[in-house]
């Protein structure tokens, strides 16, 4: 009991110091790190000196000209980073409650989705909430996820939505898939075409993780084939390109407005689709303008 007592109380003036620890972490010079938090430099050596005597054992070390963290210190550095991270979600939350018109959203979706989609999300939000701001990211279907998951990003606009338990989602929309090959290949002149006659074909893909890429693998698979990839990329732009250039054939959505020079878009028959949508962390109550524009955007699925 005298232990938890001795760190309770330690904790409780480590505190105000956890912003020090975790720019000295980054900057590895007290005269900086002092800079960085507008305080004097022998302040900052004053409270690192404390720390250490406190804990009983030295938090940094000279390393040249500078300084660095002793196991120790880096201990005390990335609980610091953590417990700042958390502090720091509470006054985004805290304030917004205040102001939610004056919130953040961290947005994710996928590149493709960049062209019209997502642009015509904002713009119409930000009709009703001209003063939320918005940090956009982009990255493939799986990278939405995991970022998702660790709380770097509020929302993700991906397809498929996932199945995971972990995350709530709605569907947005359906968007038909076509078979992009390059002009003059021996299937641009059909109207349709089933996924079993590319099974001799050469594919450009998108890198593992795209949901592109899980929906090509598996109708391929359900049409008895494997596909054989010459390419991968990381942008479905990309792999138009490389189509055009006579590298490959790949299922893609529809271009708009129109479909580049030397690439053909054939139907597949039946009719494939994926389904659009937006994701969030299940069973976490988001901050105001975050919570304001996914249901904004989950009442125009309704619609």
């Amino acid at each position: 009991m005298l232990d938890e007592w001795e760190n309770a109380r330690f904790t409780a003036e480590l505190a105000p110091q956890a912003a020090l620890l975790r720019v000295l972490k980054v900057t590895g010079n007290v005269t900086r790190a002092a800079q960085e938090l507008g305080i004097p430099q022998p302040t900052a050596s004053r409270r690192l000196a404390a720390i250490g005597d406190r804990l009983g054992a030295p938090v940094t070390i000279a390393d040249g000209r500078g300084i660095r963290l002793t196991r120790a210190g880096a201990l005390l550095a990335d609980a610091a980073e953590r417990a700042l991270g958390v502090l720091e979600g509470g006054v985004r939350q805290a304030r917004e409650e205040i102001d939610p018109e004056r919130g953040h959203v961290v947005l994710g979706f996928l590149h493709l989705l960049g062209r019209s989609l997502v642009p015509r999300l904002l713009r119409d939000f930000r009709e009703r909430h001209p003063h939320t701001r918005f940090s956009l990211v982009q990255g493939s279907r799986q990278d939405m996820l995991d970022r998702l998951g660790a709380g770097e990003i509020d929302l993700a606009l991906i397809a498929p939505p996932p199945a995971d338990e972990a995350f709530d989602s709605v569907v947005l929309s359906q968007q038909e898939l076509f078979v992009a090959v390059p002009a003059g290949h021996r299937l641009a002149g059909r109207d349709q075409v089933r996924v079993g006659d590319l099974e001799h074909e050469v594919f450009v893909q998108l890198e593992h993780g795209y949901g592109l890429r899980q929906i090509t693998d598996e109708l391929c698979a359900a049409a008895g084939f494997r596909p054989a990839i010459a390419f991968e990329g990381q942008e479905s732009d990309t792999v138009r390109g490389l189509v055009a250039a006579g590298l490959g054939v790949a299922l893609l959505p529809k271009f708009e407005p129109g479909a580049p020079a030397g690439v053909i878009e054939v139907p597949l028959r039946p009719k494939v689709t994926r389904a659009i949508g937006l994701a969030w962390t299940a069973g976490h109550a988001p901050p105001a303008a975050v919570a304001a524009f996914r249901d904004f955007v989950r009442d125009r699925a309704q619609l």
